[in-house]
């Protein structure tokens, strides 16, 4: 029989393990949640935006490279994700076209061509950004 100490452990670890994911006070962090195979021969990607920041995102653009699974550039995509609201989560569906998803083998944030916070002039966010990964492509910059 387990002591006391040790239950109360595994109860807080299961716990924790249960509870989504939040995001660290001060920071965003993009999560590629999943992707999902289209009908247009095409894939899906599911991303989740954890805004941990005191700032409301009125312009959030990402530009993104999609990496096939040699390593090679396959397509650049300049994806909208606004507005992300403070201390939320938002999911976001985004389309890549004419690649299947198993054939990715990461995705580079390489320039956010806009990251202002509402009501704010347009700032810098590399610094505040974790980049998560749930699917078998990897999340870089």
């Amino acid at each position: 029989m387990p002591s006391p100490i040790a239950a109360a452990f595994g109860a807080v670890l299961a716990l924790s393990l249960a509870l989504p994911a939040l995001a660290e006070p001060g920071r965003l962090t993009i999560e590629l949640n999943k992707f999902e195979e289209t009908e247009e021969s095409g894939c899906r990607a599911f991303f989740l935006f954890r805004n941990g920041t005191e700032m409301t995102l009125a312009g959030f653009e990402m530009s993104l490279a999609i990496l096939d699974r040699n390593g090679v550039i396959d397509r650049l995509l300049t994806i909208d994700a606004a507005p992300l609201p403070a201390a939320r989560t938002t999911l976001k569906l985004f389309e890549i076209p004419e690649t299947r998803c198993d054939a990715i083998s990461e995705i580079l944030l390489h320039d956010l061509p806009s990251c202002q916070p509402q009501n704010a002039p347009e700032m810098d966010c590399f610094p505040l950004i974790d980049l998560v990964s749930r699917t078998g492509a990897a999340m870089v910059n």
